[in-house]
């Protein structure tokens, strides 16, 4: 079969978009809006109707893009924080994100930050230094990754300098506070979940 560039896959993306009758229209906004407008593109790219049945229900304002102090605010009065199953803290810096501890899950340490248009939810799983065969374990992440849906393994190098696994979820920063609590508790048991499905790989002290 032969191979096609990323090239041929846009220039099909915006021939549908001509298709569905879009229009691209150049605008000038200030670089940190950009995740605001793009979420407000996809509004706009909805049918005239849907777009009429927005402003009815009063619906046309700029969506809700979270921050990262806006999102700890939210998800402090979320229920898997105020019954206790976990704990939440803003880490304030120039780049603010938050530390999640899943009190259910042994106090397991999970960290948000939003990043632009994407939440990034990731969690700590071992050092690459307490892998007996890194290219033994890499092949074997490959090819089960699909038992850990919306989750993905990737290798890190730390503030510190060492070379980490690390698994992680991405969703929109638009998003509902639901669908963000779910990544959370989702990512939580799924580290539990390649923990014990990746044990063999470790080396007995780790």
């Amino acid at each position: 079969m032969e191979s096609k560039s990323s090239a041929h896959y846009q220039r099909l993306f915006r021939q549908r978009l001509r298709e569905q009758g879009l229009v691209k229209k150049e605008v000038w906004i200030l670089p940190e809006h950009a995740h605001v407008l793009a979420a407000l593109e996809r509004k706009l790219r909805q049918p005239q109707s849907g777009l009429a049945s927005m402003e009815k229900e009063g619906d046309m304002s700029m969506p809700q893009v979270w921050t990262a102090q806006a999102l700890f605010e939210a998800l402090s009065t979320a229920e898997l924080f105020t019954d206790g199953r976990a704990a939440v803290e803003l880490i304030d810096g120039a780049d603010a994100s938050l530390h999640v501890t899943m009190r259910e899950y042994g106090d397991l340490p999970l960290f948000i930050a939003v990043f632009g248009e994407q939440i990034i939810v990731e969690a700590l799983l071992w050092p690459l230094a307490d892998v007996r065969d890194a290219a033994a374990f890499n092949e074997e992440v490959l090819r089960s990754h699909k038992l850990f849906p919306l989750s993905c393994i990737g290798l890190e190098t730390l503030p510190d300098g060492q070379a980490c696994y690390t698994m992680f979820g991405a969703l929109s920063a638009s998003s509902i506070l639901a669908n963000v609590v779910q990544e959370i508790e989702l990512l939580a048991d799924n580290v539990i979940k390649a923990t014990e499905a990746y044990e063999g790989f470790l080396k007995a002290s780790a």
